[in-house]
């Protein structure tokens, strides 16, 4: 049972005059979807430009980088992006029961990996699972990628720390790769993560670091998982902090090759 709270879903329409983080520009219309978590609130906030022939997704509040990138992008070319906003950190953090707990919000979207995010930090708590597993559906739900047909992430990275080396053998994340295509020309923290191997074939004609995604990755509980369990092409733009040219290239180049190579995804967004 839940003592602390529960799950509070409330969609409300705004029209921010305030700044955000990035600044909405004019014409930009946004809505909130508010998940409160005991002590914890995480805004769902989409912004909508246009006719929303694209929709992005950032789930971490610290990364900040991809989502300055596709409000360029939708300032020109019309969509959306739902950003997760909840105090500028990366990890969700509340208390349960007078216990602090934290995860990492890319680890809540299977059954098996919400605990096992969890437990990175500290104890597990069946009240905290249950908050988690909740807290997953309500961002699915407003994302809905059944009826856009693809996941679109956007997450940045810091120097060094994590790149397309990382899934190299003998590092961290071997098993995690299928295939690599590396540009060596390229910062190796500027990367593509997808889980379908035709989205994998078409970045590698573009000559951009790509990672496909084994299918017998270990099940972390992250949205890429969820996707390849549900056979839904997942597309990860994944740039170093302050990258913004490369991150809006990257872009760029996604959308392009997600439409090439799922057209009917496109003739979905203009119905």
């Amino acid at each position: 049972m839940l003592r602390f709270g529960t799950l509070i879903l409330l969609t409300c329409l705004l029209f921010e005059t305030r700044a955000q983080h990035p600044p909405v520009f004019e014409g930009m219309r946004s809505d909130t979807t508010r998940i409160v978590m005991n002590d914890l609130t995480v805004n769902l906030v989409r912004y909508t430009y246009r006719t929303p022939k694209i929709q992005f997704l950032a789930i971490h509040d610290d990364e900040d980088t991809g989502v300055k990138a596709a409000f360029e992008y939708i300032r020109f070319s019309g969509g959306s992006i739902i950003d997760c906003q909840y105090g500028g950190s990366r990890n969700f953090r509340l208390s349960n029961q007078g216990e602090r707990f934290q995860t990492d919000p890319n680890s809540i979207y299977t059954k098996s990996g919400i605990p096992i995010g969890i437990q990175k930090y500290g104890p597990v708590d069946d009240d905290v699972v249950k908050l988690m597993d909740r807290a997953a559906k309500t961002i699915l739900k407003l994302y809905n990628p059944e009826k856009l047909g693809y996941i679109l992430t956007l997450h940045n990275n810091t120097d060094g720390d994590f790149g397309i080396s990382s899934y190299l053998k003998g590092y961290e994340l071997e098993t995690t790769a299928d295939s690599l295509h590396i540009n060596f020309s390229m910062d190796p923290d500027d990367l593509l993560f997808v889980t379908d191997p035709k989205l994998f074939s078409a970045f590698k004609k573009e000559n951009v670091n790509v990672v496909l995604q084994s299918e017998k990755a270990p099940d972390d509980g992250s949205l890429s998982i969820y996707a390849m369990k549900n056979k839904i092409p997942y597309i990860n733009v994944e740039v170093q902090h302050g990258h913004f040219d490369e991150n809006l290239r990257l872009i760029e180049i996604a959308i392009k090759v997600l439409f090439r190579t799922y057209p009917e995804f496109s003739q979905k967004a203009a119905e």
